[in-house]
């Protein structure tokens, strides 16, 4: 029915007056369907395993703790005192399992118990989350992409650094090293670092870290897969790999000991891999290492001066018409996929901006090095459980790609908050039992209504 103009319009003469109600009001009615998907995957039972052994005080309990901050990450606060803009949130104290929630101060004070061993607790409650994921895809192959970031920090905070920061040269930082998976989305491992840390040099350890624990748990059947950029191409991090059986493909800079310039220059033919990329695969001995290296160089062609020394992963030789860059690997593929798993990198990236500027992962809440650590363990957590929720109520399955990104379709949280999480609603008693009533949106009740469905089913 077509209406009238003047039916379209509404006027206003007036402000609207303003009156704090006791009602019981929230503005994040979506919590109820998190906390149903957190009860259906026994959220409690591993928070209470990852924290077995180590003491945490206070008066509210380490799970009342997790599942608040857990909640504050979800519905967009950055601080912990934001705690102090939804203390009287009724759904937000039933989703943390308080009658009152704690103050900023006390928030403070609970991260700042943990030190580095006990973050470690954190780190395993994570890898327990991303694990349960893999085996509810019953998948057999999992990749792995490693690379760090750099987070600027205050004057005054503990174990900041300068370093590599090329935003803010002269800003201390941290530079978390992370394992991203490519097929869920997810972090299955963070490690915080002073800002001063050369990826290649430190990074070890964290593999034998990420890799023994997949071994372990995924067994030798498990076919693992990484991908890494030019400053983890060391000696140390490629034996590493071998140990654990992994196929890597790992960039190559144009180190002059590695003398690939003559190589480069000395090629004719060129096989095509893509519009104005082509490659050709060769054995390299590298004679510092004392072995040989398989490398697939490519070049692509640009029609723009090139801009040199800007980031690490750029690449020399250039004649001006050329970029030339190279990988080395161990997988058994041509040049074509090589090019296409390498550039399955990217999803990675936008990982790390969905943590940056979702998840409050680049805020620095304390001053303490072990608090920081546990806010970012605390903030992979929230991103590794949103996307496993979405697994759970049946995202949409891609189709697989020689890429090996997203396997889901997965929606950002700011989407998420918009369509069902922040979403006003009242806490109501008829007849003695409790119930949330939504507001009347048609795009709200149906969104809520098949998330519901969706967590019975499985369930």
């Amino acid at each position: 029915m077509r209406r009238r103009k003047r039916d379209l319009t509404s006027r206003v003469n007036r402000d609207l007056a303003i009156d704090p109600t006791p009602d019981s009001l929230t503005g994040f009615a979506g919590l109820e369907l998190f906390d149903r998907y957190l009860r259906w995957t026994g959220f409690a039972a591993k928070v209470r395993a990852a924290l077995q052994g180590i003491c945490l005080g206070g008066d509210f309990g380490s799970l009342p703790m997790i599942r608040l901050l857990t909640a504050l990450l979800l519905i967009g606060g950055r601080r912990l005192a934001h705690v102090e803009f939804v203390r009287c949130d009724p759904i937000l104290c039933r989703f943390a399992r308080l009658r009152h929630l704690p103050h900023e101060r006390t928030l403070s004070r609970w991260l700042k118990q943990f030190t580095v061993r006990k973050v470690t607790h954190l780190q395993l409650l994570n890898e327990m989350v991303v694990l349960e994921t893999l085996r509810r895809m019953k998948t057999k192959r999992v990749t792995m992409d490693i690379d760090g970031t750099v987070l600027s920090t205050g004057l005054q905070v503990k174990w900041a650094k300068r370093g590599f920061n090329p935003h803010h040269r002269k800003v201390p930082s941290y530079y978390p090293i992370l394992a991203h998976v490519a097929q869920t989305g997810q972090v299955f491992a963070v490690r915080n670092r002073p800002g001063n840390v050369h990826d290649g040099k430190r990074s070890p350890a964290f593999l034998r870290q990420v890799f023994g624990r997949l071994r372990t748990e995924l067994g030798k059947g498990a076919l693992l897969e990484c991908r890494l950029d030019g400053a983890f191409f060391r000696q140390e991090v490629i034996a590493e790999l071998e140990r654990w059986s992994v196929e890597y493909a790992v960039k190559v800079p144009f180190y002059p000991w590695l003398n690939l310039k003559p190589v480069v220059a000395a090629r004719r033919k060129w096989h095509w891999v893509d519009e104005g990329v082509s490659c050709f695969e060769t054995v390299h001995w590298v004679e510092t290492w004392g072995r040989p290296l398989y490398l697939t160089i490519y070049r692509k062609q640009v029609h723009h001066p090139t801009r040199k020394n800007f980031q690490l992963d750029l690449f020399d030789p250039d004649d001006g018409h050329y970029e030339y860059s190279a990988v080395l690997t161990n997988k058994e593929i041509d040049g074509i996929d090589l090019w296409h798993f390498m550039a399955g990198r990217g999803a990675q990236e936008k990982t790390l901006a969905e943590l940056k500027d979702g998840l409050a992962f680049a805020s620095i809440p304390t001053k303490e090095y072990g608090a920081n650590s546990a806010w970012q363990q605390l903030s992979v957590l929230t991103l590794n459980l949103v996307r496993d929720f979405q697994i759970v109520i049946g995202s949409e399955r891609k189709k697989p790609t020689p890429k090996r990104t997203y396997a889901y379709r997965l929606q950002s949280i700011k989407t998420i908050r918009f369509e069902w999480l922040n979403v006003a609603g009242r806490l109501i008693r008829p007849n003695g039992t409790r119930r949330l009533r939504l507001a009347s949106s048609p795009g709200v009740r149906n969104r809520f209504s098949q998330i519901a469905a969706a967590l019975a089913k499985s369930a």
